[in-house]
């Protein structure tokens, strides 16, 4: 079965300064984390909820690809995904 990513909702994780969110493979939920420098180069330290939250947003469909292709690779219920998974 393949991964797919039927909620929208994502949450901003503090203490890691990264986003979450969760696909789902069948009945089976995938937890992800994407780091700070996974959001691009606007993103800082010092930047907002919001601001973390809508990076992820802007780049959606290139995070639940690079989603996809990790979950490919090793299937699991945990990822995090890092800048170089974008490449």
């Amino acid at each position: 079965m393949a991964l797919i990513f039927p909620n929208r909702s994502r949450s901003f994780d503090e203490a890691r300064k990264a986003v979450r969110f969760t696909g789902y493979d069948g009945m089976f939920e995938v937890r992800f984390l994407v780091e700070e420098a996974a959001l691009g180069g606007a993103i800082t330290r010092n930047s907002s909820e919001a601001e973390y939250l809508n990076a992820f947003d802007a780049a959606r469909a290139s995070i639940q690809e690079a989603a996809s292709r990790a979950y490919q690779h090793r299937r699991g219920n945990n990822f995090t995904l890092k800048a170089e998974d974008f490449r």
